[in-house]
């Protein structure tokens, strides 16, 4: 079954005025290891790229997403806020939504997708 990929884009439009799948699974690999650089070992990305997508999104609304702590006896780390916590759920439950309203537009879709290797006929090969 294809799967459907939601990016929001905010007035105004801008890089930094986005939320999709990367900055969602950023934030939910935060709440699960309390740490930015563990969230981003996990999807692949370096520390520096995921603090700044972090600081994106902090920018990006009136309240912070994350909050961090500084190294020290206790060590850093990195937590949701209650904010953050909430636009993980929205975006979440209109992922759901979304996809549940068009579900069958989907299955449409795939059921007209080609074998792999079977490719469909080109403008050239089709006779009138």
């Amino acid at each position: 079954m294809p799967r459907l990929r939601i990016r929001i884009d905010f007035d105004p439009a801008g890089p930094d005025r986005q939320l999709g799948p990367g900055k969602i699974g950023l934030l939910e690999h935060i709440a699960e290891t309390g740490s930015i650089s563990a969230a981003g070992r996990a999807m692949g990305m370096s520390y520096r790229r995921a603090w700044l997508l972090i600081d994106s999104l902090n920018g990006c609304f009136r309240e912070k997403v994350v909050e961090t702590r500084h190294g020290g006896p206790q060590g850093g780390g990195a937590a949701l806020t209650p904010f953050g916590q909430w636009l993980v759920e929205q975006y979440r439950a209109i992922e759901r939504e979304t996809t549940a309203g068009v579900a069958q537009r989907l299955a449409d879709l795939q059921i007209a997708t080609a074998a792999p290797g079977d490719a469909a006929a080109s403008p050239a090969e089709i006779e009138d």
